[in-house]
């Protein structure tokens, strides 16, 4: 038996974990190394499989760092959606939806890099799914600022673009700083922020 199938017999898993596997060790390689530098032999080494293993599931090193966007993307939009239908009053939904970013960013392992500082913005398909996972999260909030106010789609997908925008930089920024100021606390200074702009526009009777 030849030592690279005693090391695919070590690490053989059903389809769906291996898959999960993989992505957990491009993860780790793309936020530390980048899109440019990360090496297909370094996540294939990291997930414990040979590299025609990693090739078998992602044909090509952008087919893995798109697979990797789509389940972080799937996952913040996700956390966007939830927080906006957890409660009815519009003050609670700016701050779950403010909350949701901070704990994004603070909890996902470095994916929110990939998301908000990717080195491949640039290439079309990743400039594609970026565009949409900003969309898919101002509609969410979009559709309540419409119901609410009146206002017609692309003036509440304005101010929905401005509240996401602001949750998502100054999450970003608290995270660089350190938590200097606890994640509870920094969440109400944004939440009131947020909540002194929006809740000036009038709710239609």
């Amino acid at each position: 038996m030849s030592n690279s199938e005693k090391v695919d017999n070590r690490v053989r898993l059903p389809r769906d974990e291996r898959r999960a596997l993989l992505l957990s060790a491009a993860l780790e390689v793309f936020t530390v190394s980048g899109y440019h530098a990360a090496a297909m032999d370094e996540i294939a080494e990291r997930a414990g499989v040979s590299k025609p293993v990693l090739y078998q599931h992602f044909p090509s090193k952008l087919d893995l760092y798109l697979a990797l966007l789509d389940v972080h993307i799937d996952s913040l939009v996700f956390a966007i959606q939830k927080a906006i239908a957890s409660n009815k009053e519009n003050k609670n939904r700016v701050k779950a939806t403010v909350a949701a970013y901070f704990e994004f960013i603070d909890d996902e392992g470095g994916a929110f890099r990939l998301l908000f500082e990717s080195d491949m913005s640039a290439e079309p398909q990743v400039r594609q799914r970026l565009d949409r996972m900003t969309y898919d999260c101002a509609v969410a909030v979009s559709a309540v600022i419409s119901l609410d106010t009146g206002f017609p789609k692309e003036e509440s997908m304005v101010l929905a673009i401005g509240l996401i925008g602001c949750a998502q930089i100054t999450a970003r920024h608290w995270l660089e700083k350190d938590g200097k100021i606890n994640r509870s606390e920094a969440t109400s200074l944004v939440t009131n922020l947020l909540w002194r702009g929006i809740s000036g526009f009038p709710l239609q009777s």
